[in-house]
């Protein structure tokens, strides 16, 4: 039963790319912003930036944090989530 509990806690992101031209992805928080060459997003482990030529967000879904992208897909780059929760002195003394 514990081990059920933890799966379930855990974060779900998932990101499927068919042919480098279409981009399910699941566990999204929000859209950053976006354009034709970059869309930038938050998920659950974390900020991605999809870069590309003739991007387009075709589908997303708030509710179940879930999108596509479509487009020409050249790089997909993830960055840590910033802890705010810490003050100046702790981030600076790591």
């Amino acid at each position: 039963m514990a081990e059920k509990e933890k799966m379930q806690a855990r974060p779900a992101h998932n990101i499927i790319m068919e042919n480098r031209k279409l981009l399910n992805l699941s566990g999204v928080k929000d859209v950053d912003s976006f354009d034709e060459q970059t869309v930038c997003v938050q998920t659950q482990l974390g900020n991605l930036t999809v870069k590309g030529d003739g991007l387009h967000i075709s589908r997303l879904d708030q509710e179940t944090g879930e999108m596509s992208i479509d487009g020409e897909i050249s790089e997909l780059v993830y960055s840590e989530i910033k802890d705010e929760s810490q003050g100046f002195f702790a981030r600076l003394f790591r």
